[in-house]
């Protein structure tokens, strides 16, 4: 073999990769960026959810839940430090996105919660889920199973 079909075969092996990583969903005017959830012990009730949302649109938009194939239900989350104390509650409202902005859903801050979980998450999985927003409407995406300690997407040098 020659040294440009080496690099070739090198050059579409490291394409198809950050493709394979690369999976991001567009609904409107908003971007979804690279959903993700940590496997998860079996007997596990609930799982975390993680992604970015750019709203390159005019007009803010929401958050206000979505649905998964291996959950009974999802809801909207926000970790904060109150009193010196971690707390979870729900947002019912859902988690708004203003336009031109970002939000970032990681793990100790706003997060979507997969209650009742059917079944254990296992890495390197993709478990297909919807997500709904007040305005822009519903979008199928995936979530790829990251390890069960991950903290963040796994991308190196990809910035949210």
């Amino acid at each position: 073999m020659n040294k440009p079909v080496h690099y070739l075969a090198a050059a579409m092996l490291t394409l198809t990769s950050v493709v394979a990583l690369a999976h991001d969903y567009t609904l409107g005017s908003l971007k979804i960026d690279h959903p993700w959830t940590r496997a998860t012990p079996g007997g596990a009730k609930v799982a975390g959810g993680y992604l970015t949302v750019q709203n390159n649109g005019s007009a803010p938009d929401r958050l206000i839940g979505g649905s998964s194939e291996i959950a009974g239900r999802v809801e909207i989350h926000e970790m904060a430090v109150k009193d010196g104390i971690m707390t979870m509650r729900p947002l019912d409202k859902g988690l708004e996105v203003k336009p031109g902005e970002k939000a970032e859903l990681k793990p100790g801050g706003y997060h979507i919660m997969f209650m009742e979980l059917k079944r254990p998450l296992k890495e390197g999985e993709r478990v297909k889920g919807t997500l709904q927003f007040e305005k822009a409407g519903t979008v199928a995406v995936e979530f790829a199973v990251q390890g069960v300690g991950a903290r963040d997407t796994g991308h190196t040098g990809h910035k949210h």
